[in-house]
């Protein structure tokens, strides 16, 4: 009973605490390095999924670091979105290091320990991330998760050192504006907790502050997920990143972002202010059908099979920042379940990426010829992975597309139906190229 009442605080401190004991277990056997990663991402796993199962039982509920109340002492904040997103997060992160093993000692021969103390830290940020009812707290986070990933992308060749200068520089840029719009806030409030937020500002939204928060706030978290036109750190990032590290980086790192920024708007700014006093809502869904397009069709152009996969992800980002500003039920439902569905597809086609690059030892198109008589099973993998890419039934990307779709039709946004269509057209003519 204790664990389980415990467990908002062990889903972040396990993975911190590991994060030390791989890298002093490395120091003595490098090898030990992976079964205590397996071990600590297992149990937070456990950890996700007690306090899933908790939220399910009795509802939303917080959690006070060493008790002290809010808005002095940090809260995390559970409810049925983010604990959902908590056992996603937890489940690919746990895959990601199973199919981490003989990358790393392929690829990252001599960087294992690094490897796996970073990939710990990470998952601590992404979960931190999520769980936290603290604004500035979500900032502290947001830099553990940011300068790991930096720190993951660099240990590939000297391309992915370029690559994640340019992210860190993104990265840096993207992390400023959000803490200058906290500072707004704080300065308005005096308080950071996002439930004291969301009390306070309906008293100030005639103030154009806020409006400059919010907006602070969206740049700097569109720049960290990525989002058209602030995406140009994303495909070579991840194209030329190892291939264990793209595994989890790639998958969850995005949606993530995107959860922030659902949780920013709904509990700091609230629906009410986000979708009727502003009029900002139509040129995002714009944004976002320019995201889908240009996503899809330069994925199209792609030869090389990881770079093809990138410009998918900012078509992804596209489909879950449109869902949710659609501002109607359905959409904001496909956006939720796209962060989760998306999170598996990407993973399982970055996976099969990494498995291309461990066999062939590249990961162009051209690479890829035989393979379903050689790797039958793996193959067949990721045939479902690509039909869920592309949104045919009964896989996951269908449901989620389909009430990013219904979501659309509700609110009049024919155009963004349009961009849905084009883009699982333009996936059906990628992935099939390659079957």
């Amino acid at each position: 009973m204790m664990i389980y009442q415990q467990a908002p605080a062990l889903l972040v401190v396990i993975p911190l605490l590991s994060a030390f004991a791989v890298n002093i277990s490395g120091l003595f056997n490098r090898r030990s390095c992976f079964p205590v990663a397996l071990l600590a991402m297992a149990a937070t796993f456990g950890a996700t999924l007690m306090t899933l199962h908790r939220v399910m039982e009795t509802g939303s509920f917080s959690y006070r670091l060493g008790g002290w109340p809010p808005p002095f002492g940090i809260e995390y904040v559970i409810d049925h979105l983010n604990g959902l997103v908590l056992a996603a997060v937890a489940f690919v992160s746990l895959l990601a290091v199973i199919f981490s093993r003989r990358s790393v000692e392929k690829e990252l021969p001599d960087k294992v320990v690094q490897f796996y103390t970073l990939f710990v830290l990470l998952v601590t940020g992404l979960l931190g991330m999520t769980v936290t009812g603290d604004a500035f707290n979500l900032y502290v986070l947001l830099e553990i998760a940011a300068l790991t990933g930096y720190a993951l992308i660099a240990l590939g060749d000297n391309r992915a050192l370029v690559a994640g200068f340019n992210y860190v520089i993104l990265g840096t840029i993207g992390a400023s504006f959000y803490l200058l719009g906290v500072g707004h806030l704080f300065i308005m409030t005096g308080s950071l907790n996002m439930a004291d937020l969301l009390g306070i500002l309906p008293g100030l939204y005639g103030n154009t502050a806020v409006f400059v928060a919010l907006l602070l706030i969206l740049v700097g978290v569109w720049l960290k997920m990525a989002f058209f036109p602030l995406h140009t750190w994303l495909p070579n990032a991840y194209t030329y990143a190892p291939s264990a590290a793209g595994c989890l980086v790639a998958p969850l790192v995005t949606k993530v972002s995107v959860y922030i920024m659902i949780r920013i708007m709904l509990s700091v700014f609230s629906a009410g202010y986000v979708f009727d006093v502003l009029s900002v809502a139509e040129p995002i869904v714009w944004l976002a059908v320019a995201a889908i397009l240009f996503g899809s069709i330069l994925a199209l152009a792609q030869q090389e099979m990881k770079k093809m996969l990138t410009y998918l992800i900012v078509a992804e980002v596209g489909y879950m920042v449109g869902g949710f500003w659609l501002a109607t039920g359905y959409g904001i439902t496909g956006a939720i379940l796209h962060i989760v569905n998306d999170a598996l597809m990407t993973f399982c086609l970055f996976a099969f990426a990494g498995i291309v690059v461990y066999k062939t030892g590249g990961s162009r198109l051209s690479d890829l010829e035989g393979l379903y008589r050689k790797m039958p099973v793996t193959m067949a993998a990721f045939t479902v992975g690509a039909l869920s890419m592309i949104g045919v039934p009964p896989t996951a990307g269908f449901f989620s597309k389909w009430y990013l779709i219904l979501g659309a039709i509700q609110a009049g946004s024919y155009h963004f139906v349009a961009a849905l269509l084009i883009s699982s057209l333009v996936n059906a003519i990628l992935f099939f190229r390659i079957i």
